[in-house]
Order: C-alpha cells, then structure tokens, then sequence
C-alpha cells in the first residue's frame, strides 16, 4: 500500500506540474511564434519596398562578415546576468578572442570593412554559443534561465536590426508628409525647435559633441540602468518582475506603426538643408530651420524623399530617455542623476539638431508612460487604476496626434490656451502614473530591532 501511494502521488504531482506548466508554455509559444511571424513579414516587406535584406538576413550576416554598429556587446553584456563571475569572463575573452581571430583573417585576405566597424562577430558567436549549451547541457531550470538571458541579448540587438527595417519601410511607403502639420501646431509652445537649435548653434562645438554623443548612445545609457536591475539574477537564479529591458522593447516595436500613420521627417529635413545629405534643400518646403519659424497658414501633406525616415511622430528618443529616467529613480544617486541628465540631454537633442519638434516630445512621453504603465499592470495585476490609467493614456495620446493632424491652425492662432492645454494634458499623464505607481511599489521593511536584555532585579 506504501508503494502505491507513493506512485500515485508522484503522478498526482506531476499532473498539476504539467497543468501549471501548459499555460505558460503556450504563452510562450505563441509570443515566439508571432516574433517570427512579424521578422518573416519585415524580410519580405523590405525585400519588395527596398530591395534590400531584413533583420533575418542582415543578423544572420554577421555571424561572418563585418557587423554594422549596433548593441552586440550591450546584448553580450545583459546575457552574461545570468552567468557566475568565472562564466563571465571566460564568456567576455572568448568574445574578445573571436574577434581578434576575425580582425586577423581581414585583415590578411584584405576585406573591406564598411566605416571600421571591426568588432561585433565575437559577442554574438558567444551567445549563440551559449544557446547551445543551454539546449545541449543544461536541464531544467538553469536551461530555462541561460535560455532567457540568451534571448535577452539577441532581443536587444534584433530590436535594432527591426528599426532599421522599419524606418526603411517608413520611408519608401509614406510618400508625403505631414511636416507642415506639426509645425504650425508646434507654433502653440513657441517652436522650441527652432530657438533650442539657435541656442545649442552659439554653445560651439562643445555643446554640439557632448549632445550628439548623448543622442547617439542612448542605448549604451540603457544597458547601464538594465544591468544595475539585473545584477542579482545570477545569485538569485530568477529575473525581477519588471526591468527597463522590457518597456524598451515594446516602446520600439509599437512606435514605427504610429510613424505609418503619422509619417514626419523632422525640422531640419523639411524646413533646413537636411543632415548627412539624405534630405537637402530640394526636397524642403523651405531653407528657415533654425533662424526663422515657418508662418502660420494651411498646412497640406508634401512629397520628400524615398530616403529620409518619418521618425518624428512621437518622438521614440524621449519616450526612451523617458523609460530610462522611470527605472533610474530606484538606483544609487549617481544612477539617478545620471538618469536625470540623460533625460534632460536628449530632450535638448532632439530639438537642437532640428530632428524633432516640441509637440512630437510632448507625445513621446505620454506614449511611455502608458506603455510603462500598460507593462507594471500586466506583471502585477490588471486593476481599476491601472486599468484607468492605461485607457487614459491611450486617449490623451490619440488625442493629440488628432489635434495635430486636424486643429493646428486653430492651436497656431490661440498659443496662450492650446499650449498650456498640451503641456496640462501631458502633466496630467504624468501625475496619473506617480499616483497609481507610487502606492503599489514595494516598500522596505523596517530592520527588527533586537530585543533588550533582562536587567538583574536589586534585592
């Protein structure tokens, strides 16, 4: 009777082990599904617009050829969280080791590598590698954890290799452009585009250098804030609930749908000489960007260029340094200044090159916010206020780029009620997401104090 009982509660726990493990496993199945779905659809769509190779295409390149700039070392870093100190570096000199052979093998068959870009192959060769041992020689869960950590990584360099698409895709389908649009609607907060691009044009080149390189490594400046969240998954053998790898992500698979129906170029492309020589004067409604503010009249889609992104509605650099600022607040305080500078940098960026305009920063962070919010609450539990806050959100988001499309001459003519209205509707937004976050963040437990010792009674 003894073994009986024994047998059927070893099958009793395995039932309920699998019916725990089904749901997940389906979810799981069917996110990974749809990832490749949406990676096969990219390859095709660029294939047939441009003529060029998707994201498949272009990773699986570089596992041998020379890799263009990107997040390989940032995503080699954010798989090694879930390694010991001794798997780290050995993982780290391998990927340093890789790339010197590859360097070597280049530079003696003479092969030409676009812009210098000579490392890369080894981080993604290491987590490859370290794919395969998870398969192959881990079980359980430390399969599971190398699995994610692995997963991590390569998400974050395929995120990058999907933008490029996407802003390709942006670019050879939204023939016209609704520059002229938001430009007049940007006349309600004072075309901060053009007075901060005059104010960064007077700092010199020093003020120039330091925002561009602010600008250009905002993701070095996420890897940092996301690997001080995940420092303790490899003693803890699990990830936190919630970390800014995540709302990275989805901030950058969602934004390019919304540049699709709202296709900018930007400032310095539809009024100034453009940058890089993508977009230049001729294809400019006109040479003003940055000393002279476009005058108020009936805006009308323009044609541009089959070259120049329409990346400005919103504006996915603030809805970033956004996201970065959010999970900075929790870190030590030079985590959390430097969380704050970065905000505050690339706001001044974005405007003082002439790459977006007051109104797309207005939207980029309530556009982050709602999908911070949208994650927190489906990681914690879906309830009334985060549910209101989502719905909130999305409403004043869509609100916006309504207004935009629909009333800017109206928002033109009345900058003392429309641009309070903008900012107060963006503050609210914000005040929304501290009171509905704030009370539901865990809070540390006093430390027990120690007991007092009995004093010896006086007789």
């Amino acid at each position: 009777m003894h073994i009986i009982r024994r047998v059927f509660s070893r099958i009793k726990c395995r039932i309920k082990f699998a019916e725990w493990r089904r749901p997940r496993a389906i979810l799981w199945a069917t996110a990974g599904v749809v990832t490749l779905g949406f990676l096969i659809a990219l390859e095709i769509t660029a294939r047939h617009y441009g003529g060029v190779p998707g994201p498949i295409t272009n990773q699986a390149r570089e596992v041998i050829f020379a890799p263009k700039p990107g997040p390989l070392y940032g995503g080699l870093a954010l798989m090694m969280v879930v390694l010991t100190w001794r798997q780290r570096f050995i993982a780290a000199g391998a990927a340093i080791g890789i790339d010197v052979v590859f360097v070597l093998v280049r530079w003696a068959v003479g092969a030409e590598v676009p812009d210098g870009h000579f490392f890369g192959n080894g981080a993604l060769w290491v987590m490859l590698g370290c794919a395969v041992i998870a398969v192959t020689r881990r079980t359980g869960r430390e399969r599971t954890l190398l699995l994610k950590g692995v997963g991590l990584g390569l998400l974050l360099v395929a995120g990058r290799k999907t933008g490029d698409t996407w802003l390709l895709i942006t670019a050879k389908t939204r023939t016209t452009v609704l520059d002229q649009y938001v430009a007049t609607a940007d006349h309600a907060l004072g075309n901060p585009s053009w007075l901060v691009g005059r104010a960064l044009r007077a700092t010199g080149p020093v003020g120039t250098h330091l925002l561009d390189v602010v600008y250009a490594q905002l993701a070095v400046a996420a890897v940092v804030v996301a690997l001080y969240q995940l420092r303790n998954v490899a003693a803890e053998r699990r990830f936190p609930r919630h970390h800014l790898v995540r709302t990275f992500l989805v901030i950058g698979l969602l934004g390019p749908a919304i540049y699709m129906i709202f296709p900018v170029v930007g400032p310095v492309f539809a009024f100034g000489p453009g940058a890089s020589g993508t977009g230049g004067v001729q294809w400019a409604v006109a040479d003003l960007w940055p000393h002279t503010p476009p005058s108020i009249g009936i805006p009308h889609p323009v044609p541009y260029d089959g070259l120049t992104p329409r990346n400005c509605m919103p504006s996915l650099h603030t809805a970033w340094a956004t996201a970065i600022f959010i999970h900075s607040r929790k870190g030590p305080r030079l985590l959390r200044y430097a969380g704050a500078f970065w905000l505050v940098a690339t706001l001044t960026a974005t405007l003082g090159f002439g790459y977006h305009y007051g109104v797309d920063l207005v939207a980029g962070v309530v556009f982050a916010l709602t999908i911070e919010a949208a994650l927190r609450s489906l990681d914690r539990g879906w309830d009334r206020p985060g549910i209101q806050l989502v719905a909130y959100g999305t409403t004043v988001f869509a609100a916006l780029l309504v207004s935009y499309r629909f009333l800017p001459v109206e928002m033109a003519r009345h900058p003392w009620v429309s641009g309070p209205l903008l900012l107060l509707a963006m503050g609210s937004v914000v005040y929304g997401y501290v009171r509905t976050t704030g009370p539901r963040e865990p809070k540390a437990a006093p430390a027990p104090q120690p007991e007092p010792e009995p004093q010896p009674e006086l007789v």
